[in-house]
């Protein structure tokens, strides 16, 4: 049977609660979570539920957790957390990983360097470049640039970034998602996709260059596109994927299409990652209210994968 490891997040947060919901959510694989046996069962218990039926391995929390209340103290478990889904799916014990959110801030705040899931596991398998992309309601959108200040997104887009983030995106479309030949729509960096070089000159000196390259190797991708009209009912028909230059730009559109279903996919990793697509919320910690679908979503999402990457 195939297992799937899902990571449980910060622990203040309401990753412990979501995860708890899985036992009563029927899979065709089995789902082992990683997280402190004792704060799931202490959540478990103050929401009125149970740990029977979950499949849990024990990854010890640093300091005690109170719902809602952030420690710095327990960055280092979110990152064990990490490193032992990610050492399950590297010995093979693990088909996919899923993950629970955590707080950037906090693990900054230990003096950590944590810039996102994303970034983390890519440096921790070597990839040197890995593509952002989130799903739901019928959209993939994918990210040229994730976790940057807007001031610094221009000078990130250069050629060969771009290039490789296409490639990336096109190979996993085709390799995870099974598309035989993906239609992607890219979007411009300025507005209008920069009004014929009146409103920036990055879609004629980089980004058109670059698909236009691409084309010729037989990739179907259409732009640079206003993004504005990019997420439009009309241009996306037939599309499979979008890419947007930064994150705000293609995040937003997708966030208000599918906050409570969308999934995080992390493009380009040797291995399969998924991941809700929204935040700790701390203030739903233990409160009954955090909803699961978000992660049930990215569960079957990996458990797809899993059976192409298998096939």
């Amino acid at each position: 049977m195939t297992v799937i490891a899902v990571t449980a997040g910060e622990p203040a947060g309401i990753g412990p609660d979501i995860c708890l919901a899985l036992a009563a959510k029927a899979f065709p694989a089995r789902i082992v979570v990683l997280g402190d046996r004792d704060l799931l069962a202490a959540r478990a218990a103050a929401l009125g539920l149970t740990t029977a039926g979950l499949d849990i391995r024990h990854v010890p929390l640093r300091a005690a957790c109170t719902a809602g209340r952030l420690d710095s103290a327990n960055a280092r478990y979110v990152l064990d957390l990490l490193d032992a889904a990610l050492a399950g799916c590297q010995s093979g014990e693990f088909a996919a990983m899923v993950t629970a959110p955590v707080h950037k801030g906090v693990i900054n705040d230990a003096g950590i360097a944590f810039t996102g899931h994303t970034e983390y596991l890519a440096e921790k398998t070597g990839t040197r470049r890995v593509v952002m992309m989130l799903a739901g309601a019928n959209l993939r959108v994918a990210l040229a640039t994730t976790h940057l200040p807007l001031k610094d997104v221009a000078a990130a887009i250069t050629p060969a970034e771009l290039e490789t983030t296409i490639r990336i995106l096109h190979a996993d479309l085709s390799g995870k998602f099974g598309f035989a030949r993906p239609r992607i729509l890219v979007a411009g960096l300025n507005p209008h996709a920069g009004e014929g070089g009146h409103m920036g000159r990055e879609e004629i000196e980089v980004i058109a260059p670059v698909l236009e390259k691409l084309r010729g190797e037989g990739m179907d991708l259409v732009g640079p596109l206003p993004a504005d009209t990019l997420f439009t009912k009309k241009v996306l028909d037939g599309s499979h994927a979008q890419l947007a230059m930064y994150h705000d730009q293609g995040l937003a559109v997708l966030k208000y299409a599918a906050f409570d279903e969308g999934i995080n996919v992390t493009l380009g990793l040797p291995i399969i990652r998924t991941s809700v697509d929204h935040g700790t919320a701390l203030d739903l910690a233990g409160s009954g209210r955090a909803s699961p679908t978000s992660l049930f979503a990215a569960v079957e999402a990996a458990f797809d994968m899993a059976g192409r990457r298998a096939a």
